[in-house]
């Protein structure tokens, strides 16, 4: 854990807040919504796609591993410029 210092009130106070490790993108939200998809019963209606899709936990498929990119060019600036990729995938 780490002290952070937060501004809040529209500018007009500060607080110091304990930061744990984010897990909102990549690996570690892919990790804790495996464990929340496992957490769920198999017979439970889900609203998938802004509520328009139902789907049972049952019928979902199982996540797969995001693919590596590294060494694809990938384009960038408006498509005026390029780079290697450096993505290596997921590690789940």
């Amino acid at each position: 854990m780490v002290k952070v210092r937060k501004i809040g009130n529209r500018g007009t106070s500060s607080y110091e807040k304990d930061e744990g490790p984010q897990n909102w993108a990549g690996d570690a939200y892919r990790k804790v919504e495996i464990d929340r998809l496992k957490k769920t019963p198999k017979g439970e209606t889900m609203h998938l796609g802004r509520g328009v899709r139902i789907a049972k936990a049952k019928d979902l498929p199982k996540p797969s591993k995001r693919p590596s990119t590294e060494g694809m060019t990938r384009i960038t600036g408006r498509g005026t410029g390029s780079r290697k990729s450096k993505n290596k995938g997921s590690s789940n």
